[in-house]
C-alpha cells in the first residue's frame, strides 16, 4: 500500500519538484526555439518529460540494486552527453544567424527521446530507494509524473516568450543551460562518490 508513517504527500511533491527541476530548464530551453512554437509541441515536450519521469521510479523500483547501481555508475556520463550535444549544438546555432539547432522539431523523434532520458535518468534511483523502505510506487510515480509535466509545460510557455523577446541570444543562452545541467549532474555525482 501507499500509506507509510515515514513517506508523505508533501515528501513525495518535494521529491517530484525537485526531480522536475532539470526538465522545467530543458523545457525553457527548447521552448526558446522557433522550432518549437505551438501548443502541439508544448504537449509533446511536457507529455514526454511527465511520462519518462513517471517511468523511471516504476523501473528503479522493479530492477532491484544490482540492476541500479550498474546504471549508477554511468548514468551522470549518458546524461552529461546526451545534454551536451543537445546544448552544444544550441549555442552553434546561436551563434550563427543562418543556422537552426536541430534539423526539424526538438519536441519530435529521437532529440525528444534522447531530453526525456537525459532529464529522467536520475528518477530511478527514488524509485530503487522508495522500494528498499517498502513504499508502493504507483502514487508517488504518478505525482512526479505530473509534477513533471505541469512545470515542463511552464517551461516551454515562458521559454516561448523568451524566445520572442531575445531571439537567437536565448538560444544560446538555452544551450548553456543545457550544458552547466549536465555538468552539474556529472560533477555532483564524480564529487558524491570520489571517483568516475
Amino acid at each position: 500500500m501507499w500509506h507509510d508513517p515515514n513517506v508523505g504527500i508533501v515528501e513525495i511533491i518535494l521529491v517530484a519538484a525537485g526531480l522536475a527541476m532539470d526538465a522545467f530548464a530543458v523545457s525553457l530551453a527548447a521552448g526558446s526555439l522557433e522550432e518549437v512554437r505551438g501548443g502541439r509541441a508544448a504537449f509533446r515536450l511536457s507529455f514526454h518529460f511527465g511520462l519518462f519521469q513517471f517511468l523511471m521510479p516504476v523501473i528503479g523500483w522493479y530492477a532491484g540494486t544490482a540492476v541500479v547501481a550498474f546504471i549508477a555508475s554511468v548514468d551522470h556520463w549518458v546524461a552529461f552527453g546526451l545534454l551536451a550535444y543537445v546544448g552544444g549544438r544550441m549555442i552553434g546555432s546561436g551563434l550563427n544567424p543562418d543556422a537552426r539547432s536541430f534539423r526539424g522539431d526538438p519536441s519530435r523523434g529521437a532529440t525528444l527521446v534522447i531530453l526525456s532520458l537525459a532529464t529522467s535518468i536520475d528518477a530511478l534511483a527514488v524509485g530503487l530507494s522508495l522500494a528498499m523502505v517498502q513504499v508502493s510506487i504507483w502514487y508517488p510515480s504518478v505525482v512526479i509524473g505530473i509534477v513533471t509535466a505541469g512545470l515542463s509545460l511552464a517551461g516551454v510557455r515562458l521559454g516561448d516568450r523568451l524566445g520572442r523577446v531575445f531571439g537567437k541570444r536565448m538560444e544560446i543562452a538555452g544551450g548553456i543551460v543545457l550544458l552547466g545541467i549536465g555538468a552539474r549532474i556529472l560533477l555532483s555525482h564524480l564529487l558524491a562518490h570520489g571517483s568516475p
